[in-house]
């Protein structure tokens, strides 16, 4: 197995590159002392950028660089690039939500810029409301469409049912909806996708201990790991029970060897979980659940938190191979979180963390 090359020059620079209001923005590039994007499963991506506040002027003075009349304020569109500097992959995309400005004695002033990408109207106020008669992808397209943004669903064309939003967010009712059925949801740009996990792909990558991978703490636990899982409820227009169950696993994710749900059976024999919630109407929504719970806790099996060098690829969605590790950790992982940063002390680098359903060797 070979590492994916991060340039297809031996020595190129890393230095992420930043954009406003899409155009390139030569200023915040020269100023930037550090960076840091951070995204997670059930979307949501934020930017914290590091800028020097002062700039010399033609008569050898210092004046502020970003000042009332800077095209960099509040609601201004960013957007960072990073990977070779010569083909830069953009990885975040938002608007300016808050500028600080930090100063010191005897040290330039420092501008702080924080950013969000394009689901942060999605967080913000909250709202009761019912879809009825409708799929959870009519429900995200119908969501996507008040805030303005374009869905991009795969699957999730059932069940049809009715669905209520409950003094929540845009962003906590999706993230609610869609963990019912083992989905997850980011923004690309103007776009909210939505798939489920078996179809959420963001590339593979391949990562060797102490090469691109600088130190890494893998954790096989199997205090969350149950043999089974059931649910219960009730179907008002039939007026009669419905229950479901899962006793193995349907979307496990990457990998290869012992699953947890077999190690939990070895060493702990039948470990059965009842969920109490959430509320289902159809026995095939309570299979649907069922699955989607024991898959999510399956796949937390083995967790990987790590530390790459600087990849534009490592995004949450993408599949990464881990070797060098041991026979037993050495596997392929699904990120859940991914966290780019950057500084003029330690450059440009990559802290991951994934999730793997299966121990090997």
């Amino acid at each position: 197995m070979s590492e994916t090359s991060l340039s297809r020059s031996a020595i190129f620079s890393a230095r992420p590159t930043l954009r406003l209001g899409g155009q390139p923005d030569e200023r915040l590039g020269t100023l930037m002392t550090a960076l840091r994007m951070e995204e997670s499963e059930g979307g949501m991506s934020t930017l914290e950028l590091h800028l020097v506040g002062w700039v010399a002027n033609g008569d050898g003075k210092a004046e502020l660089a970003f000042d009332g009349n800077s095209t960099l304020k509040l609601g201004a569109e960013i957007a960072v690039y990073s990977g070779d500097e010569a083909t830069p992959r953009e990885i975040f995309k938002g608007l300016v939500s808050a500028l600080e400005m930090v100063c010191n004695y005897g040290s330039p002033p420092e501008l702080v810029v924080l950013a969000e990408d394009g689901l942060t109207a999605a967080r913000r106020g909250r709202r009761s409301k019912v879809y009825a008669d409708m799929s959870p992808a009519d429900v995200v397209k119908a969501v996507a469409d008040g805030l303005g943004l374009t869905a991009g669903v795969s699957g999730l064309a059932a069940p049809v049912s009715t669905w209520a939003q409950l003094n929540e967010t845009d962003l906590g009712f999706l993230r609610r909806l869609l963990a019912r059925f083992d989905a997850d949801l980011q923004v690309v740009g103007r776009q909210l996708q939505v798939a489920p996990r078996q179809d959420a792909s963001r590339g593979s990558i391949d990562l060797t201990l102490y090469s691109q991978l600088a130190r890494v703490r893998v954790c096989a636990d199997l205090a969350h790991q149950a043999t089974a899982v059931s649910i219960a409820g009730w179907n008002a227009r039939e007026g009669s029970a419905v229950q479901g169950e899962a006793s193995s696993l349907a979307n496990a994710g990457p990998g290869r060897g012992k699953s947890g749900l077999a190690w939990a059976k070895d060493v702990f024999g039948a470990r059965p979980e009842h969920l109490s919630t959430p509320a289902v109407a159809s026995a095939a929504e309570a299979r649907a659940v069922a699955e989607a719970a024991l898959d999510q806790r399956a796949r937390r099996f083995v967790r990987a938190e790590g530390l790459a060098e600087g990849n534009a690829q490592l995004r949450v969605g993408a599949s990464v191979r881990l070797s060098g590790i041991s026979p037993q950790f050495d596997n392929s992982f699904y990120v859940v979180q991914a966290c780019h940063l950057f500084d003029m002390k330690q450059g440009y680098r990559t802290e991951f963390s994934a999730e793997c359903a299966w121990l090997a060797g």
